[in-house]
């Protein structure tokens, strides 16, 4: 078994298909939408191949270490700008395969219209410990 993680991006990936931002979409849409990712999480809960996973809000900073003594420095929020990640899921699966195409499910979550967003999900291997 190995651990990915799936990243969703508000920015940074290329466009989904269906590319209305969620601010637009109306509140129906909005809880399509958690739904699907909700029933999504409980099957692979089911299936001992969900870790864990949580939406994050659009609004955050960069910190870094600013040397002795030195409260940390931020950068931002510049949300319009930066490279954000909107949500994450950690899965457990057999193989890579397995990864990619639970990504393809997730990434088929509805969106405005109810139609599916077909955003792009970043797949990254967990290291083993």
């Amino acid at each position: 078994m190995a651990k990915y993680l799936l990243l969703e991006h508000y920015r940074g990936a290329p466009s989904a298909v269906n590319d209305v931002p969620m601010d637009q979409w109306t509140p129906e849409e909005i809880s399509a939408h958690i739904q699907y990712m909700q029933d999504f999480a409980d099957r692979l809960e089911g299936t001992g191949e969900f870790v864990d996973g949580q939406a994050l809000a659009p609004d955050g900073v960069f910190v870094r270490y600013d040397g002795e003594g030195r409260p940390p420095v931020t950068d931002g929020p510049f949300a319009e700008t930066k490279d954000l990640i909107a949500g994450w899921m950690m899965i457990e699966v057999d193989s890579y395969e397995r990864a990619i195409e639970l990504a393809g499910e997730l990434s088929a979550a509805p969106g405005a219209g109810g139609q599916p967003i077909h955003e792009w999900l970043e797949v990254r291997p967990a290291h083993p410990h």
